[in-house]
């Protein structure tokens, strides 16, 4: 979940926090849209980018914002996070089969101690098995009834000296799948793909239409970057400022409503997919 920012316990919130965050945040997203639509203004004025584009302005119109983080953004303040309306925060948890990030317990907890709903993703190693992968997942990530869905970001490990090469779409996608399905046994939660312009083009579009996915566009609305792809969430910037994050913090946005945001949150589901999924015994409601 970036590039540019990665290098290759408590007891866990009830159901009732749960529940609370749902009744604390949605309000959060009403009271800010109703300033918004009275000062056209950004829903969330305490946060910011320190580099915005104008290519990704229509993410402000968008009233349910989140981050991701990991080690990189060093000790978080997390009720300042929550303070300033962040309504999710996906945390890097794990990487390849052997690399656990240095944070990711802190702010695990950190998380849900403020009210913040939260997620672990896995970053992929693409030189490593899926099998030892994601077993290095379930081993270090609690199976928690109350988090958001798992996240498995994939891009290609060109950053890496160890492991720069592309491997053929088929063989990929065998890797993706395996994932996703591992994850979903694990947690009972349909997961969220991760990825950015290039992989996606490469391997995932026409693809896995029946995942949520939530894409990498910093400089264009997902839709003139990712060919046929619905999106549930948008990274839109890698440059933003949020109460609570010292320096620079990855800032995302989801598609719909408060509305469809709380759907989100009690049925682990893309609203939009409900009804497909129902049959499955998916998206079935906590």
């Amino acid at each position: 979940m970036l590039l540019k920012n990665e290098i290759a316990s408590n007891p866990a919130p009830t159901r009732n926090r749960r529940r609370s965050w749902m009744r604390g945040l949605v309000p959060i997203a009403l009271t800010a849209g109703l300033a918004a639509c009275a000062s056209d203004t950004t829903f969330y004025p305490l946060k910011g980018d320190v580099k915005p584009h104008p290519g990704v302005a229509k993410a402000q119109k968008h009233p349910v914002h989140g981050i991701d983080i990991s080690k990189w953004q060093g000790p978080i303040d997390w009720a300042s996070v929550r303070s300033a309306g962040t309504q999710f925060a996906f945390i890097k948890a794990t990487e390849g089969g052997d690399h656990l990030d240095e944070r990711f317990r802190e702010n695990w907890e950190g998380a849900a101690r403020a009210g913040v709903p939260r997620g672990a993703y896995h970053f992929v190693f693409w030189c490593r098995s899926a099998q030892d992968q994601m077993a290095w997942f379930k081993q270090n990530v609690p199976n928690d009834p109350t988090a958001l869905p798992p996240v498995l970001d994939v891009e290609w490990n060109g950053h890496s000296q160890k492991c720069p090469k592309k491997l053929p779409k088929a063989q990929a996608l065998s890797m993706i799948q395996y994932m996703l399905d591992e994850m979903e046994r694990y947690t009972g939660k349909r997961p969220i793909i991760y990825t950015d312009i290039t992989f996606h083009k490469d391997v995932l579009e026409d693809e896995l239409p029946d995942y949520p996915h939530w894409v990498r566009s910093t400089a264009a609305e997902p839709e003139q970057r990712f060919a046929k792809r619905k999106w549930m969430l948008w990274q839109f910037t890698s440059t933003g400022r949020v109460p609570g994050v010292r320096g620079d913090v990855d800032r995302n946005a989801f598609y719909g409503t408060p509305a469809e945001w709380a759907s989100f949150l009690s049925t682990d589901c893309d609203p939009r997919d409900h009804r497909r999924l129902a049959d499955r015994g998916l998206c079935t409601g906590k």
